[in-house]
């Protein structure tokens, strides 16, 4: 592309530029557009693909005579997925924007953000996307950055494209339908996946980017936290009525007051004392133990297990500016320390190792964190390209991190700023399996294209308010999109204080998260299951204990994710694509095709209405027929009670459940059998020990697939 009209505002545009195209798979397309004279900086994130020629692909693409249009379209409907006016494309040293169309506006994805629908408003919305340690608010960039979405073409075919880029970045929605992209470095570096269904879609994009880690079994089970128990005692105090009420519960977590000083890889001896012996009790009673660990540097001081080395690596997290002198990061914002070098991160798994070694072996969180490292000297030497752009809070790229100009491993923080959460999770996942010999237990807020591979996510800081609790369906949606399936809020919220009946309502839908925590602020009052009384306990314990005899069929479901790549949460617009009522639809949502969860989103509310798509679906309780079929209904929701249902030609595997996965697992098998119009069913289950490494690769496992007719009676 020699010759373009469409020049930036800001200088230093940038010609000849090359449009590269590669056919990787007959469902993959890259398209990328660069500087075939200066290497800019690209995501380290290797996808390749064995190439197909033109005739095997899914997708046709054409250029104009005049080389100023590019379109891509769907070999088989004619559909165009995309198409892009290369006269009206920006592309200089720091300003880069392309348009395309869209087919319909039906688009999701998109992340991290937090805003009231799945589906996407296409009235001129603009998402930002630069990792950020903040609670979550309307369209603010949070802490993870995925460029990627999904749109449902007019025919219900579905597509998916991504772009890979790390720099500070926004995407403008318009009626048209169209997208605007837009990215203040790097190049544009786009991947269309052609699915044609949904699943298809997510398959596809975990094809290149990487399959869902497989979670132990135990990281199933219901878990506990709170930043702020303070002392052992009030630990003690919070278990022992969790037991008094038998309320399911496999995990206990420990925030940062549980350490020295909130030096990594100590704890209080005077508040905490005894933590060591408390937690070997608890391994005995079938639990396991969470430690948090800030992924920072600490000053060279004696620091437990690691003497005067702190945690591992160097004595602090350590950058340079483009003036040559010295950066240090403390805490505490996801992408704020640099990636490590190679030999560094070597080290911190070998550090990583000997400390999770010498503790009583709880699993350890990462977590990233960091202050306002830019000086306003600094700042103002480097231009906040970023201004101009809607989708970026603050429209600053230095607030609560480094200085844009630092130096990092993987290049210049203003490229690799995002990439700091999604750098870490790989060794640290490594130095725990290292450690443990076990399944590592990696939860990382900061999150990139990629992260599934290893680590689960959370939806960070969220507050105990009814909206935050109708939007932690469409996060959790979203990120089964991004191929990160292990994925929750704090149940009763972190910030505020709960009340009883939201955080009752919040405790049955937290039951089926895929990774079900309670968890809370400093500060705010204890809102676990067991504080609240006799009847919110019975509610709680009689929900969870519904989670746990479906375990068998959320774990089947993480086989087939880690296996295929697709979802283990997903919309009912997922599996009805085909039915435009679905599209709009995140009240409710599935576990996998079968099993479908309405909660209560509203106060003071008894009832929810339901869409029922066109399927047969069974009452869980009653496990009566219903009446309704692509139609909505209003269905009784009293407070001790969270609707479910079961879709029709499903097997769904089920066990007794139990106080823990460790005495749930022992405990006999059974199935739920829900035919279809036809009298027909099907399913299947999957078991491995539940926590060795990698038993899907060594095929240590056992795959069961059922089938039931009604005219044979047989499975």
């Amino acid at each position: 592309l020699n010759k373009r009209q469409a020049l930036t505002l800001f200088g230093n545009d940038i010609s000849p530029i090359v449009l590269e195209v590669e056919f990787q798979t007959k469902d993959r397309l890259r398209f990328r557009l660069y500087d075939p004279n200066k290497q800019r900086f690209e995501v380290p994130l290797k996808i390749d693909g064995p190439g197909v020629t033109a005739e095997e692909a899914n997708y046709e693409v054409e250029f104009s005579d005049d080389s100023t249009h590019f379109t891509v379209k769907r070999k088989s409907t004619g559909t165009v997925l995309w198409d892009s006016a290369l006269v009206d494309l920006f592309f200089s040293n720091q300003f880069l924007q392309i348009t395309t169309t869209v087919p319909s506006s039906s688009v999701y994805g998109f992340g991290e953000h937090e805003h009231p629908t799945f589906k996407h408003n296409m009235d001129f919305v603009t998402y930002g996307m630069f990792s950020r340690d903040q609670s979550p608010a309307s369209f603010a960039n949070l802490y993870g950055v995925h460029p990627f979405y999904m749109c449902v073409e007019p025919d219900s075919n579905a597509h998916g494209v991504l772009l890979l880029n790390s720099n500070a970045q926004d995407v403008t929605l318009s009626p048209n339908p169209s997208l605007t992209f837009r990215t203040i470095g790097g190049i544009l570096d786009f991947y269309l996946f052609m699915g044609p269904t949904p699943e298809n879609v997510v398959q596809q994009y975990t094809e290149a980017i990487g399959r869902p880690h497989m979670p132990a079994y135990w990281s199933l089970g219901f878990q506990l936290s709170r930043w702020g128990y303070n002392s052992l005692d009030v630990l003690k105090e919070t278990v022992d009525r969790m037991k008094h009420y038998d309320i399911p519960y496999d995990v206990q977590h420990y925030d940062i007051d549980y350490m020295e000083r909130r030096l990594d890889f100590t704890y209080d001896k005077v508040n905490f004392a005894g933590l060591p012996e408390f937690i070997k009790e608890m391994k005995k009673d079938g639990k396991h133990n969470i430690v948090i660990l800030d992924s920072r540097k600490q000053q060279a001081e004696k620091a437990g297990p690691l003497g005067r080395q702190g945690v591992p690596g160097y004595s602090a997290a350590k950058a340079r500016s483009s003036a040559k002198e010295a950066t240090r990061a403390w805490q505490w914002q996801p992408g704020s320390r640099p990636p490590l070098k190679e030999r560094e991160r070597e080290r911190r798994g070998e550090r990583g190792r000997g400390s999770c070694q010498q503790l009583p072996q709880p699993h350890p969180l990462a977590a990233q964190f960091s202050r306002d490292l830019c000086p306003s000297e600094r700042s103002s030497q480097i231009r906040e390209w970023f201004v101009s752009f809607a989708g970026i809070s603050d429209r600053s790229l230095s607030e609560k991190t480094l200085c844009p100009d630092s130096k990092t491993y993987l290049g210049d923080h203003y490229n690799t700023h995002s990439l700091f959460g999604w750098s870490q999770t790989e060794p640290t996942f490594n130095a725990v399996q290292q450690a443990t010999g076990k399944r590592a237990f990696v939860l990382s807020r900061s999150t990139f294209v990629g992260s599934g591979k290893h680590g689960a996510h959370w939806l960070g800081d969220n507050f105990s308010q009814w909206k935050d609790l109708r939007r932690s369906i469409v996060g959790i949606l979203e990120f089964n999109l991004f191929g990160i399936p292990y994925i929750g809020a704090d149940i009763c919220g972190f910030n505020y204080n709960a009340t009883y009946e939201l955080c009752l309502r919040w405790m049955q839908l937290g039951s089926f998260y895929p990774f079900s925590r309670n968890h809370n602020a400093e500060g705010n009052s204890e809102q676990d299951p067991a504080v609240f009384g006799d009847a919110f306990a019975k509610i709680s314990r009689a929900t969870l204990r519904i989670r746990y005899s479906l375990l068998p069929y959320l774990y089947t479901l993480f086989y087939e994710s880690h296996v295929h790549g697709g979802t283990v949460v997903r919309s009912l617009m997922h599996e009805f694509t085909s039915d435009q009522e679905t599209h709009g639809i995140d009240t409710a949502f599935l576990w996998g095709s079968a099993f479908m969860i309405a909660p209560v989103l509203e106060e003071a509310t008894r009832s929810v209405t339901v869409y029922f798509p066109e399927a047969q679906w069974f009452d869980y309780y009653t496990v009566l027929p219903s009446a309704w079929k692509k139609n909505y209904a209003t269905v009784s929701a009293p407070l001790n009670k969270i609707p479910l249902y079961i879709r029709g030609g499903y097997i769904l595997p089920q066990q007794e459940p139990a106080t823990t996965t460790t005495e749930s697992r022992l405990n006999p098998f059974g199935l739920i059998i829900a035919l279809d119009e036809q009298g027909q069913a099907s399913g299947s289950l999957f078991w491995d020990d539940g926590d060795s490494i990698d038993t899907v690769e060594n095929e240590n496992y056992f795959l069961a697939k059922y089938t039931f007719s009604k005219v044979s009676g047989y499975i």
